[in-house]
């Protein structure tokens, strides 16, 4: 069972007034909960997050043969299509990454607010002095989590935002500050869900495929974004990824095709804290609900 709050906005404003907390428990997750306990259940998961049957998946989703998709996914996940800029699409993928209108994801441009990067489920973690934080149980440190030690010790004392995007959410993700973006890293791995029943068994967050860039940000120190690739997500699709340049606030980062997964963004010691409401559902265990743009936290020292 998963437990996600979700905010309730008024009309026309962008910060949430009061948080109602629902149990989230589908039939994917207990089939994902069934699978990933059992040491049956994980053998048999091991084909399918090999990367090469992303990518098979990846070829038939960018087909034409996959229109007839779309239209029961988006019945069945309740998606509104009067956000996007395009009604027809020519694959799944296309409508799944699709681009929505300029005001559709509003964002502040006030220089101490931290907005989220995407549409997810949010949760917060405090990185320990020692480079260890734990997330749903599991035990991580941002050596393995980087698989760069001298990197790591930069953001010790920190804060980790994990950013979870399900199926359901608008897959294109931004800059949450202006600044200098560095080149991409890659790390190379397999492609566990990123749902919270796997992590309970397998350290998804050191296994599987991701990238990542450091921001020299205005307000917010040398912030790192992470994307994560998940189970049937064939690409993270990242804009001049190959170069260092200046971008801005709201600005798009990349995209990830079909499926679930995540967002991580490190902030260093003393530059920024998430608001009290996330911090509290994050202690207890139970995400939030958050959309891109939305302002999740601010400038200032972090007491977590």
């Amino acid at each position: 069972m998963r437990l996600c709050a979700y905010p309730y906005r008024k009309q026309g404003k962008n910060h949430p007034k009061l948080d109602l907390i629902r149990e989230e428990n589908d039939l994917q997750d207990r089939f994902l909960h069934m699978m990933y306990s059992h040491a049956a259940g994980r053998a048999a998961m091991q084909p399918l997050v090999q990367s090469f049957v992303s990518r098979a998946a990846g070829c038939f989703l960018d087909s034409r043969l996959s229109v007839p998709l779309v239209a029961p996914f988006v019945k069945k996940n309740h998606i509104s299509l009067k956000e996007c800029t395009a009604k027809q699409f020519i694959s799944f993928n296309d409508f799944f990454v699709r681009k929505l209108k300029m005001d559709a994801r509003p964002f502040s441009n006030a220089p101490q607010d931290f907005i989220s990067p995407c549409d997810a489920r949010l949760t917060v973690y405090p990185i320990h002095e020692n480079g260890k934080f734990e997330i749903k149980n599991t035990e991580y440190t941002l050596e393995q989590l980087l698989r760069d030690r001298k990197l790591a010790k930069r953001y010790e004392g920190g804060t980790l935002f994990l950013f979870r995007l399900s199926v359901d959410d608008y897959h294109r993700y931004l800059f949450v500050d202006d600044g200098v973006c560095s080149t991409e890293r890659r790390i190379e791995g397999v492609l566990h869900t990123v749902n919270p029943a796997a992590n309970d068994f397998c350290p998804i967050y050191k296994e599987n495929t991701r990238t990542y860039t450091l921001l020299q940000s205005a307000n917010f120190g040398t912030l790192l974004q992470m994307e994560v690739g998940a189970m049937m997500v064939g690409k993270i699709v990242n804009e001049n990824a190959g170069a260092a340049r200046r971008v801005q606030r709201g600005e798009e980062k990349g995209y990830f095709a079909f499926g679930g997964s995540t967002v991580i963004v490190l902030a260093q010691k003393g530059s920024a804290v998430p608001e009290k409401r996330i911090w509290n559902y994050s202690r207890l265990g139970i995400e939030t609900r958050v959309r891109q743009g939305e302002t999740v936290g601010m400038a200032g020292r972090t007491e977590l």
